[in-house]
Formats: C-alpha cells, sequence, structure tokens
C-alpha cells in the first residue's frame, strides 16, 4: 500500500489572538513573534489515517509539503509519527498561492512520485479554512476524491469511507487509487516516539523546485492564482452589557424578560 498526505506548516492556531497582525497593505498575515509553526491540525490527522492503514497492512507513507523557509523539526514530524519519507516543494515562488495553484503544484509532485493507491489530505488548512487544495488534487489527477472521512477501510482494492455529514455520517465506497480528505472525528493523532524522532532525524528530505515537477515559476504561488484577494483585515467584536437591577431577584427577571422581549429575543 502506498500512500501520500499532503501537509502544511502553518502559524499555529492555538496561538493567543492578540498575537496576531494583519499586514492590510500586503494582504497577508504577519507570523507571531517566539510563536512556532505547526502542522495543520486537519493533516495531522490525515498522517494518522494513513499510519492506521500502515499499522494493519504495511506499505510506505510519503509526506508531502510546499511552502518557503520550512522548518526541518516541523515538517519532519510525521515522519517522527511513522512516516517512511519526505518532500518538500520548497522555493519563493511556491509563496502566496491560493487553492488553484497550491493544488497544481501537489498534483504535479504527486505524478513525478507516481505510485499511489491514496492520498490523504486534511479536510482544510487551519490558516485559511478553504477546504479547497484536496478536491482540487483529485480533480487534476482524475482520481475520484471523498471528502470528511472519519474512519476509512481498506480491502480488495476498494476504499470503505465513513464520511462526517451535518447530522452524523453516511458510508460510501470508493476504487483505488483515491484522494481522501480527513476530518478531526477520526481522532486524536498519535505522538511521536523518542525512537521515532531520532529516526526522523536521519531521514534527509527531497527537495524540488518548480521546474523539477514542470511548473514554471509564472506558474506557481502568488504569480499562479486564480483568486484575487481584495480585501483582508482583522474583524473587530464589540459588545455591550447591561445590568438588571431590581429591588428582588423575581423584580430583576421580570425587567430582563421585558428586556428580552423588547429585543425579540423571547
Amino acid at each position: 500500500m502506498n500512500m501520500i498526505v499532503c501537509v502544511k506548516q502553518v502559524i499555529d492556531p492555538e496561538a493567543p489572538p492578540s498575537s496576531f497582525r494583519v499586514d492590510e497593505a500586503g494582504k497577508k498575515v504577519v507570523p507571531p513573534a517566539g510563536v512556532p509553526p505547526v502542522i495543520s491540525p486537519f493533516d495531522e490527522n490525515a498522517v494518522e489515517a494513513a499510519l492506521r492503514i500502515k499499522d494493519v497492512q504495511g506499505g510506505k507513507i510519503t509526506v508531502i509539503s510546499m511552502g518557503v523557509n520550512l522548518l526541518r523539526e516541523v515538517v519532519k514530524k510525521p515522519l517522527s509519527m511513522g512516516a517512511d519519507e519526505l518532500v518538500l516543494l520548497e522555493d519563493e515562488a511556491f509563496a502566496g498561492g491560493d487553492s488553484w495553484s497550491n493544488a497544481r503544484a501537489l498534483a504535479l509532485a504527486i505524478k513525478k512520485i507516481g505510485v499511489y493507491d491514496l492520498i490523504f489530505c486534511g479536510r482544510q488548512a487551519a490558516d485559511w479554512d478553504e477546504g479547497q487544495v484536496g478536491s482540487g488534487i483529485a480533480e487534476m489527477l482524475g482520481l475520484p476524491g471523498v471528502t470528511l472521512a472519519r474512519k476509512i477501510d481498506v480491502s480488495d482494492g476498494k476504499a470503505r469511507v465513513e464520511q462526517v455529514t451535518a447530522d452524523g455520517y453516511e458510508v460510501v465506497e470508493v476504487s483505488l487509487p483515491a484522494l481522501i480528505t480527513v476530518s478531526n472525528e477520526l481522532g486524536e493523532a498519535r505522538y511521536p516516539t523518542i525512537k521515532g524522532i531520532m529516526a526522523a532525524k536521519k531521514i534527509e528530505p527531497i527537495v524540488w523546485k518548480p521546474a523539477d515537477i514542470g511548473l514554471e515559476p509564472e506558474q506557481a504561488g502568488a504569480a499562479g492564482r486564480k483568486i484575487i484577494l481584495q480585501k483582508l483585515y482583522q474583524p473587530v467584536h464589540e459588545g455591550k452589557c447591561e445590568i438588571i437591577e431590581g429591588e428582588s431577584p423575581e423584580e430583576a427577571g421580570a425587567k430582563l424578560a421585558l428586556k428580552l422581549r423588547e429585543a425579540k429575543l423571547l
């Protein structure tokens, strides 16, 4: 079983909101000082999905990550969890991409790898939350795609997937090769072991530039975008509080009920 997992290095979504700053002129988020990036949590779920299949059936897991100045201690985490190989699409040309240009670059990298039964992505990235890249890769590679997986079983050349819905889940079956996006309902990703961390340190990633995957620099990253970002800003949330008083709890409760009725909340 040959599996490929796409992962993304992102600003830590658990960082305090006060640490975020948006460069409105440059239309980009400024990474908070002193807060190291992490692998997008949904992508960790995708790595875990591949590892669970490997635990049962064996096989090889190749991880692909794309970006600029990727921190090795971050992007090597899937290796310390149990993945086998790491491919980095690392070049300034890959910066600032949208769902289209990112999916195109990843699809070309997967074509170059060539041998795969399953491709996994997180359901969406923790930074932009668009959830489009996985389906885009499937379309570009001409593969069936299943989104929002919470459980995956593979046998007889098919994957049986429990797909999350608004009020539960449904079961779908898809022939391999296929692409599956994984949701957090799959469960927590395993922690790297000391042995895994030591083994990951010895694995050197394969680094590809745009030319290595047959992509012109002007087709990658920001230059290859199809989406025009009009404005990026931090929303301002304002609220006010009014204290309802009364001579007794009953009177205060009655006044509160009247206020709620006036606001058409009752």
